[in-house]
């Protein structure tokens, strides 16, 4: 299926979840990542600050698990920097996103987990991002396991990649649990 389809799908669900359905969701699929081996291993954690209609990070990042040191993007012209999370010192940055302030960024290459969001993915881990490619040119330079994120219906039968597309190694869908992608 080509991103543009997928995109057009995935949105039109998204429109049909009422508060409580995406609520749900989201605490469903972060107690799954809380529970995940390679979550609880690991020390450096890249997660993201959730758009309207993500799935939302809000309460996994109010309580986030201790031993861990987390990190949020920040948009930086093309590219997205990476800086330590303290909800202290955020400021709506680019897209209405709230993102972390200070000059303190990190190297993705240092990240040991990182959550991904995207509107859809495939169980070889492809992703379908928003067609800027912030997330593609960021993954292309980590080491670290990357996990989807995301609702059931997100979880599609196949996408078409380019060269430059960046698979997730995990896909937590809701409803479908943890998937290992296999490329």
């Amino acid at each position: 299926m080509n991103k543009t389809d997928i995109r057009i799908a995935i949105r039109a669900r998204k429109a049909l979840l009422d508060d409580d359905e995406r609520r749900q969701a989201a605490r469903r699929v972060f107690a799954t990542l809380r529970h995940m081996a390679a979550f609880m291993v690991a020390r450096k954690v890249l997660l993201y600050h959730s758009l309207a209609d993500e799935l939302s990070t809000r309460e996994f990042l109010d309580a986030l698990p201790e031993g861990k040191t987390y990190y949020l993007p920040r948009v930086n012209g093309p590219e997205l920097d990476i800086l330590p999370y303290d909800r202290t010192r955020l400021h709506l940055g680019a897209f209405a996103i709230e993102e972390p302030d200070g000059n303190d960024t990190s190297d993705v290459a240092d990240m040991d987990l990182i959550v991904v969001p995207a509107v859809a993915f495939d169980r070889s881990g492809a992703r379908v991002g928003r067609g800027k490619g912030y997330y593609d040119r960021l993954l292309c330079r980590a080491r670290a396991t990357k996990v989807g994120v995301g609702y059931g219906f997100q979880l599609v039968d196949s996408i078409d990649t380019d060269e430059f597309d960046v698979p997730v190694d995990f896909i937590i869908a809701d409803g479908h649990g943890i998937v290992r992608c296999h490329r």
